[in-house]
């Protein structure tokens, strides 16, 4: 089948600078390849301003030429990226080290992530490069996966294929090769799945690497400190999950502590509950995951895609303003660590009341602005991990504020336990009658 299909299946993107011989021989067998897949295709080629003619050479055989606007290898891929509207694509290079043939490989298994790598570094992929590039390649490969938490191991190849809605509203930042780690970090932080296939890497055809060791290694150095900055900002789809064995001593032990109160008052409320468990704004915290039962709910899909990659099934996305609930859905409410980054509205906790059966349980957690310690401990925390939650906090409640709030709610508080001498978490029933209003603020401290 030909390119000439409104919206093709797959789309081949290839960067090209100076490539005539190689494409010459790269575009035949790479049509052969598509042709044999018996789908939708069409070859898109960036050149960068060949002199060699290149352009033409992929003109006459069969590729869609597109010139490139702005210099680097990160805009040369944004403008291919942003040339195809295809289902599917795939990024290659053109100087034959990417063999057309491995696409087969790569397209059977497209179901089984949104990305997927031709990678050298899994058991069974290979790399005849120079050692000394294969070094290179390895402790670039190595630095970036250990620093930032990557389970992956070849994060620098270009031989790819990507699913549409990857790539959709995808920013590349870094201008050099580094866009290859900026887009598949960005791909992680929103929990897309990631793939690898062994593969075997050649040396190029004709003419010479375009590879700038100084410049580039500069380059990777900014996009490292960037990439490291996003992994560990609430950007990332996995940052409560991982918060629960981080390296900071004191986030760790906020987020087992918390998790520890948090299941201990639902056992105590009802022992073996599960499915009749809400978990507002769960994130991607190991309390939802430790409930497997429970309705994880969270208006950020990132982070229930993430969640569904760890097996959970009970998920909805949503608004804490206007619950997707009938009245009464639930014997026990989870809300933890959400009331602090919304506006204070009495909706809020009147939805929270409204889905919850009378005499059921609502665990509210929420940090105590009227503990002056807290105020220090977040100021801090903004200092060591500025892309985390504490920029967020727009609400301030404290104790008694809170406990005024439940009280006119007409909730009985049972317990309240403390994360750090900081973090409040109450343990309250609903009553048994609705109170006569529900009206007023808590107010914050």
């Amino acid at each position: 089948m030909t390119a000439d299909v409104a919206v093709p299946d797959l789309a081949v993107v290839i960067l090209a600078w100076n490539e005539r011989e190689n494409l010459e021989l790269l575009l035949p067998a790479l049509k052969e390849t598509l042709e044999s897949l018996a789908i939708s295709w069409e070859i898109v080629v960036v050149d960068g301003g060949s002199r060699d003619g290149t352009a033409g050479a992929a003109a006459s055989r069969g590729a869609r030429v597109v010139p490139q606007k702005q210099r680097g290898f990160g805009a040369a891929l944004a403008e291919g990226f942003a040339a195809t509207r295809a289902r599917y694509v795939a990024t290659m290079d053109a100087d034959l080290s990417h063999r057309p043939v491995f696409l087969r490989d790569l397209w059977q298994k497209r179901h089984e992530a949104e990305l997927l790598i031709a990678s050298r570094y899994v058991p069974g992929g290979s790399s005849d490069t120079h050692w000394f590039r294969r070094l290179l390649s390895r402790l670039l490969n190595t630095t970036y996966t250990r620093l930032l938490s990557l389970p992956l191991h070849d994060i620098s190849g270009n031989f790819r294929l990507y699913r549409q809605d990857v790539l959709a509203g995808l920013s590349i930042q870094a201008r050099d090769f580094d866009a290859l780690e900026e887009i598949l970090l960005k791909v992680v932080t929103q929990a897309f799945r990631v793939g690898e296939l062994p593969f075997h890497y050649r040396s190029r055809g004709s003419g010479h690497s375009h590879v700038r060791l100084l410049r580039f290694g500069l380059a990777y150095l900014t996009t490292l400190v960037r990439m490291w900055q996003l992994r560990n900002s609430v950007a990332s789809a996995d940052y409560d999950h991982r918060a629960f064995d981080s390296p900071i001593w004191l986030q760790r032990y906020w987020q087992r502590t918390r998790h520890r109160i948090t299941l201990d008052y639902l056992r105590s409320a009802r022992p073996g509950a599960g499915c009749c468990v809400l978990d507002l704004g769960c994130g991607s915290s190991r309390i939802i995951q430790d409930l497997p039962d429970a309705v994880g709910m969270d208006i950020l899909l990132p982070k229930l895609r993430f969640l569904r990659t760890r097996g959970h099934r009970r998920l909805t996305q949503a608004s804490a303003f206007a619950l997707p609930f009938p009245d009464a859905s639930f014997e026990a409410v989870i809300c933890s660590e959400v009331i602090e980054h919304v506006p204070d509205s009495p909706p809020l906790f009147e939805e929270m009341t409204r889905v919850l059966r009378p005499g059921g349980t609502l665990i509210l957690g929420t940090p105590d602005y009227g503990r002056r310690l807290w105020w220090i401990l977040e100021w801090l925390y903004g200092k060591i991990l500025p892309g985390a939650y504490a920029h967020e906090h727009v609400t301030h409640f404290s104790q008694a504020t809170l406990a005024a709030r439940l009280r006119a709610l007409g909730y009985t508080i049972h317990d309240l336990r403390y994360v750090g001498f900081c973090e409040m978490i109450f343990r309250a029933t609903k009553g048994q009658v609705p109170p006569a209003s529900t009206g007023g603020k808590g107010g914050g401290a």
